[in-house]
């Protein structure tokens, strides 16, 4: 089964009657409405194992509230092609509605894709790639090098790359890539539980606006780059937004589970104008996180700082 034909049948299996069910996003979470143009597009907001999580009973897990894995497409009007960061289990659902946001054919293959670490929600939706599903041919993967070790030395990755599924494009920290003649992304290493891979954040720049994607972190203290400055450069911050605070995991030790609370970013960023604020969009939120509950008194907080909460389906311009 050739790659085109494989996509068109997960469209049509998979894809197809969730779209025709789900409700339509809010205006302040508008998609794409024509295909010209360079942008971004929300495609998950959720930590790696999405909500409902698995084994979840309380409230915020059976609320039928459903979130897909933190992910953003990268769409080029010029060229026609996508590009996605992070491979998360939401993968064929992802893409699905990726190609129906831009009103696409759904035979169009992924460009590549770019991972960010090697954590059950940013790399493992490459199995969908594989045999017993698409079947692709040689979709470029964008890796660090110890990503690139991983995947070509265990199961079942190491199969993907040997048949051809996929094709591991190494990439370095601090290092441009142009991928379109209007489109460069840069990696840029951050400290994280790098266990089997390094962990990238990606700058992304159009012609005109430009982008930031940060899903992990363990803390903005850690990190070389001051944030500040981060979002003084670019012109949409999707930042790592995992816990509201410390509170949510009661009977876990969450140093060990290290991020930014949004509390803490806020408080980083608490003299910026409110301009700048309105830059930051938090993402890869964990089921605990009330941030996922419709009008909490979270969501609030958030907002009346000054800063943003990540949709799926928002669109973010980079050629205007």
């Amino acid at each position: 089964m050739t790659t085109r034909k494989a996509f068109r049948l997960i469209l049509c299996v998979f894809i197809v009657p969730l779209l025709v069910t789900s409700c339509s996003p809010k205006p302040q979470e508008s998609i794409a409405k024509e295909e010209s143009g360079t942008y971004l597009l929300v495609l998950g907001v959720a930590q790696d194992a999405g909500m409902p999580q698995i084994g979840c009973t309380k409230s915020c897990c059976t609320s039928g509230i459903k979130k897909m894995v933190s992910s953003l497409g990268l769409y080029d009007g010029a060229s026609g092609s996508r590009w996605i960061f992070d491979a998360t289990p939401d993968l064929p659902e992802q893409w699905g509605k990726f190609i129906a946001w831009t009103k696409s054919s759904s035979d169009v293959d992924p460009e590549g894709i770019f991972l960010t670490h090697a954590h059950i929600g940013h790399y493992t939706g490459l199995m969908y790639l594989g045999l017993e599903a698409a079947h692709a041919s040689h979709v470029r993967v964008y890796v660090m090098p110890r990503m690139m070790d991983f995947l070509q030395s265990n199961g079942p990755w190491s199969q993907l790359v040997k048949i051809g599924n996929i094709l591991p494009v190494a990439i370095q920290s601090d290092e441009w890539l142009r991928i379109a003649p209007t489109i460069q992304v840069r990696p840029l290493l951050v400290p994280h539980r790098d266990e089997f891979s390094e962990t990238v954040g990606y700058e992304i720049v159009g012609s005109k606006r430009s982008a930031l994607f940060l899903p992990d972190i363990n803390k903005w203290s850690q990190w070389k780059f001051q944030l500040s400055e981060m979002v003084d450069k670019h012109d949409y911050l999707f930042l790592d937004g995992t816990f509201f605070s410390g509170d949510e995991l009661p009977g876990r030790d969450i140093s060990k589970v290290p991020h930014p609370f949004v509390l803490e970013t806020m408080e980083i960023l608490k003299s910026l104008s409110p301009e700048l604020k309105r830059k930051v969009y938090f993402t890869h939120l964990n089921h605990t996180n009330p941030l996922l509950q419709i009008n909490s008194s979270a969501e609030q907080i958030v907002k009346s700082n000054g800063f943003n909460i990540a949709a799926e389906g928002m669109r973010f311009d980079l050629d205007r």
